[in-house]
């Protein structure tokens, strides 16, 4: 998709996967967006995009009083076809792509968390057909066994505890330390 590096792309897609948002007019940009707390993610996501952004991240306030740090990019011809895969008018959807271990690695980051052994990865913005289709995905490219896992009045995935490992090994080397805690402890 576009000119960009490898690493570029799996984050772009990590991040669609997860919080970033993208919007279009005639080519898209992506925002990126945490609490201010994750600012060490926000200007790490930053260093890899840095050429497709004029200014660096900033805080702001958000809804209520959430304080935000955020940056978005340039409109850019490259990042449309991201724009274009990903959304189904402003919906966010899930296309069929390649999930590269950096960019299981953002989404894990971005969505994932932990309780007890297991671990889940907060999907709820995707319909259930999207999340099915992940699931799949998980399966057919890391043989990641996942399902869907109802939170409250929503779905979410939650890998298998057998698979925890698993992907742990895959996206550990690319997780910042600042977000060790989202994986369970595992017993030898």
């Amino acid at each position: 998709m576009g000119s960009l590096s490898g690493a570029q792309h799996a984050l772009i897609v990590g991040a669609l996967l997860g919080d970033g948002a993208m919007r279009c007019k005639a080519n898209a940009l992506l925002e990126i967006n945490h609490c201010l707390e994750q600012q060490a993610y926000v200007d790490w996501k930053y260093q890899q995009l840095a050429d497709l952004v004029r200014t660096p991240p900033k805080a702001r306030t958000g809804n209520g009083a959430r304080l935000a740090y955020r940056f978005t990019t340039l409109s850019l011809p490259q990042l449309t076809p991201y724009y274009v895969a990903f959304y189904c008018g402003r919906k966010k959807i899930v296309p069929d792509i390649v999930l590269e271990p950096l960019s299981l690695a953002v989404w894990f980051m971005d969505d994932g968390c932990k309780s007890h052994r297991a671990l889940y990865l907060n999907t709820q913005q995707f319909s259930i057909e999207d999340q099915l289709h992940l699931v799949r995905m998980l399966k057919q490219q890391w043989g990641i066994d996942a399902a869907l896992n109802r939170d409250k009045h929503y779905y979410r995935l939650r890998i298998a505890v057998a698979c925890v490992r698993r992907f742990r090994e895959i996206v550990a080397p690319f997780v910042l330390e600042q977000f060790a805690y989202k994986f369970p402890e595992m017993t030898p």
